[in-house]
């Protein structure tokens, strides 16, 4: 019995026998399906807005059906320091592909390229995270949300520098006790799944090509807060899977029992063809009742 469960393992989903424990073939299924995007990078060139919406069409052609979409940030191609008629026809462009092209729920979070850091500008109301969050219906930048016994946790992980010439991956002090409130509230029998722009934690970093006596963790590129974020998550088992994009390349790391997937992009290099060995693609991830999960990328073009 013991030779015929450790083979049921191989895989990473520990299934015993429906005798055992009562499981059926119903309670072995996903609760729910969902699509990662991330760093769509939406502008009128390159053929990106033809791309994406074959992407959107991909992933609603997947069998089982996907329920939901997470969109990981960068939803336009660049909202930095560009002038107001630019952002207005990017997201315009952005609006009218999702109505046209996408029948699934979508939820968002903020990029660093759909924040306006023009320094110039700040009594403009379109300053800062404003902008974006009004074209996303967002009432705050982070929030939370259950579904099929699964609670959301999306995070708002693009900040100013203390220079304000440059952002910076973190939370804040504001942003973390929220989070840990978050986390102490929710019922620890609750399978959590957290999405970031910039990656929690993330290998990729150690294969830039400059390398040559150490690597240099950069404050855009990876959280600044790492540390604390992950001794939060200890205390909380029930934090399953991190997402996050930015970095436009595929990797997966596990630490503590937390899964960090940084899922590549669907622009892959800025529509420019791989970012390195990452094809332009989406994450599929199944769901599971009992915390677990199984994921893949997924190229589309």
């Amino acid at each position: 019995m013991e030779r015929r469960t450790a083979l049921r393992n191989i895989g990473g989903l520990f299934l015993l026998p429906s005798v055992s424990l009562g499981f059926t073939e119903e309670t072995q299924k996903p609760v729910l399906r969902i699509a990662h995007l991330t760093d769509v990078h939406l502008k009128d060139e390159l053929g990106a807005p033809a791309k994406f919406a074959k992407c959107l069409h991909h992933l609603q052609e997947q069998n089982p059906k996907v329920d939901l979409v997470l969109n990981g940030g960068d939803v336009v191609f660049d909202m930095n320091k560009e002038n107001i008629s630019t952002i207005n026809k990017q997201w315009q462009l952005l609006n009218n592909t999702m109505k046209n092209e996408c029948s699934l729920p979508v939820r968002y979070c903020l990029g660093n390229h759909d924040i306006w850091w023009n320094e110039n500008s700040k009594a403009d109301t379109f300053y800062g995270k404003k902008y974006s969050m009004d074209k996303l219906n967002l009432a705050k930048p982070y929030y939370s949300f259950v579904q099929n016994g699964w609670k959301f946790i999306v995070l708002d992980s693009v900040h100013l520098d203390i220079d304000h010439t440059w952002y910076i991956g973190k939370l804040g002090d504001e942003q973390f006790n929220w989070l840990e409130s978050e986390l102490k509230t929710t019922n620890p029998e609750m399978p959590v799944l957290v999405m970031s722009h910039i990656p929690i934690l993330t290998a990729l970093l150690m294969i830039e090509d400059d390398i040559v006596n150490k690597w240099t963790m950069l404050g855009g590129d990876m959280h600044t807060d790492t540390s604390k974020i992950i001794s939060l998550f200890y205390k909380h088992p029930n934090v399953k899977l991190c997402l996050s994009g930015h970095l436009h390349m595929k990797d997966k790391v596990v630490y503590n029992g937390v899964t960090y997937l940084c899922n590549g992009a669907v622009s892959g290099a800025w529509w420019n063809g791989n970012r390195r060995e990452t094809a332009p693609g989406y994450g599929l991830i199944d769901l599971f009742a009992d915390g677990s999960f199984e994921e893949k990328y997924v190229n589309y073009l």
